[in-house]
């Protein structure tokens, strides 16, 4: 049971991700780094407190007493996650939300999923698991095969972009994608894939936070059985301190240069409308995390969770891509392309969930 609802809840929170861009598409009259910024004031500093505080009653005075060397790890990968996060916008532009997530995720996957037990191997800590565990292990060799087959999903996904690039005009191309650039994409993704990662690094940075709200939850309900489901809430306040620094920075450069200042305040635009949904991407950016959190208590935050949070996600934003009709107009082949790339992403979630189901 506690691992049908942990995949359950990653698949909550992969929902949550490859859905939060959407809203986005409904503003209108702002520029990249208006909506952005806005949307992400709301992932980045509103929404985790209020979770944290709805969730964990003493999560203020845990960040209060955490060592200023956990707090400043934590903060640090929240920084370059943070710029694998302003290029995930970048990548969306570019490549559209099926084959930018697919080639940005599966970078983001196997960073996220491999360096962590790669670095355990080298610095053993009681509950983590190694990447010598994953080679010696029935269990693990079997995540490590789902984890290689979802590498392959997304090898054959950005394969059907090519062939999409090819096979359709830039008119066509860009009646779906408005910026459609397959090789400013591909480098954009690859970049941001790679730093996304840190988000991991930067939850296992501030598992000290987590473990003293677990503990508080444990000592005020003794005859619990399980973990508490909803300790990492306070972790996320720390990292996206370091996620809304890069990008704070970033948009305000951006506005300067581009004298889109204006933007906020612009009547001519429909600017309830716009806020509103920029707050709504935000909000549900958040609660890909929230979900995730409640996963990794039911999964822990090894490899199987981060590759069940990622493929899921890549599957959510291929059947948006494919909604949204970013294929519309391609030959059967690249259909076909793109179809099986997704199949063997879900191949991929359903070995990881068995290999964690035998550990």
């Amino acid at each position: 049971m506690q691992i049908i609802l942990g995949i359950i809840f990653h698949f909550i929170g992969g929902f949550a991700s490859g859905s939060f861009y959407v809203p986005y598409k409904k503003i209108k009259g702002w520029h990249w780094e208006n909506y952005w910024l806005i949307g992400g004031l709301f992932s980045w500093l509103i929404i985790p407190p209020v979770a944290a505080w709805l969730t964990i009653p003493n999560f203020t005075e845990i960040i209060a007493q955490t060592s200023a060397v956990t707090l400043g790890w934590t903060y640090f990968w929240g920084l370059l996650w943070g710029i694998g996060g302003l290029t995930y916008g970048l990548g969306m532009r570019y490549l559209g939300m099926s084959l930018g997530n697919s080639v940005l995720l599966g970078f983001t996957s196997a960073f996220g999923a491999l360096v962590p037990s790669i670095y355990y191997n080298f610095h053993p800590e009681a509950g983590k698991t190694t990447f010598n565990d994953l080679l010696t292990t029935s269990w693990g060799r079997i995540v490590l095969i789902g984890i290689i087959i979802c590498l392959l999903g997304i090898v054959i996904c950005g394969r059907a972009g090519i062939l999409k690039e090819k096979e359709l005009s830039d008119e066509k191309k860009k009646e779906s994608i408005k910026e459609f650039n397959l090789v400013k994409g591909l480098i954009v993704c690859t970049i941001s894939g790679i730093l996304s990662a840190c988000f991991n690094y930067g939850i296992e940075a501030g598992a000290p936070m987590s473990a003293a709200a677990n503990n508080l939850w444990k000592a005020a309900n003794p005859g619990a059985t399980t973990e508490f489901l909803y300790q990492n809430n306070v972790i996320y306040i720390v990292i996206l301190w370091g996620g809304l620094t890069t990008n704070f920075i970033w948009c305000m450069y951006l506005n300067a240069r581009n004298k889109t200042f204006g933007d906020y305040t612009d009547k001519k635009t429909p600017l309830l409308n716009n806020y509103f949904f920029a707050a709504l991407a935000g909000t549900i950016w958040f609660l890909q995390f929230f979900f995730y959190g409640m996963g990794e208590s039911k999964l822990g935050n090894g490899a199987s969770s981060w590759i069940l949070h990622m493929a899921f996600i890549i599957l959510v934003a291929n059947l948006w891509g494919l909604a949204l009709k970013e294929w519309k107009g391609v030959s059967r082949k690249t259909a076909t392309t793109i179809t099986i790339g997704i199949f063997l992403i879900f191949l991929s979630v359903v070995l990881v969930g068995y290999g964690n189901a035998l550990k």
